[in-house]
């Protein structure tokens, strides 16, 4: 016989435990929703996460380093589906704007439409500084009223793993030089990969990054990479 009801993290039910007896009715509002959810502004259920390369995105079985990161930032995110920028498929929204305003509006259109509670979308600055400013216009732009972190990684994503110059060596197997203002190393991703070459650790570069995004200190992030991480954590922490 059930004796006992123990949810952690679902949906609505944060910690939740309930003796039972023999005879145990449940029972809720009257013409209250079938499916839990919540409605307070920190509370997220279901995000969709938009991102570029697949170092960050990891794999459907496995949480990659853009993952990790996002649910380290905001605990309360339950369901974090992945998805890729460029998508052929996702058009550019009509209207004013260029580049990545339309392509960033188009992907909130997106999430909405799918029932997401919110969108975390991050892509590289690489060699477009306007892109900064790009995605500042959507993150600012209240068409959809859909909840939101929109970020550009200077000058790429990978700039974010080479900031914690104590987590760095651990996870490679030997002793890392620290990478200095790693925001402006104009090839982020090609230094992360002769650091990798150089290691005895058999893995992959997407794991090495989920290994580093788990361990990396995040106050010595967000001050590494103040032009790019800072501004997106505190969206993400805000959502």
């Amino acid at each position: 016989m059930i004796t006992r009801f123990q949810a952690q993290n679902y949906k609505a039910l944060r910690d939740v435990t309930l003796d039972l007896t023999p005879m145990h009715v449940l029972s809720g509002r009257r013409r209250s929703p079938h499916t839990s959810r919540q409605t307070e502004r920190d509370d997220i259920v279901r995000v969709l996460l938009v991102a570029e390369g697949q170092h960050e995105r990891g794999k459907e079985d496995r949480e990659g380093a853009l993952e990790i990161l996002v649910r380290r930032l905001h605990r309360n995110i339950i369901q974090c589906d992945l998805d890729r920028v460029s998508r052929k498929d996702i058009h550019a929204h009509h209207g004013k704007g260029q580049g990545y305003v339309k392509k960033a509006l188009r992907w909130i259109r997106e999430a909405d439409k799918r029932g997401y509670d919110a969108i975390i979308l991050v892509i590289d600055q690489d060699n477009a500084p306007e892109r900064v400013q790009e995605i500042t216009r959507a993150q600012n732009n209240q068409l959809v009223a859909l909840r939101r972190a929109l970020d550009v990684a200077l000058r790429t994503f990978d700039a974010w793993m080479l900031t914690d110059e104590q987590v760095l060596p651990r996870v490679l197997g030997y002793a890392v030089s620290p990478q200095r203002s790693p925001e402006d190393i104009s090839d982020a991703k090609g230094v992360c990969t002769q650091l990798l070459g150089k290691s005895p650790m058999a893995m992959s570069q997407s794991e090495c990054y989920a290994l580093v995004a788990r361990e990396a200190d995040m106050s010595t992030l967000t001050r590494q990479c103040s032009k790019g991480f800072a501004p997106f954590a505190q969206r993400v922490r805000s959502l």
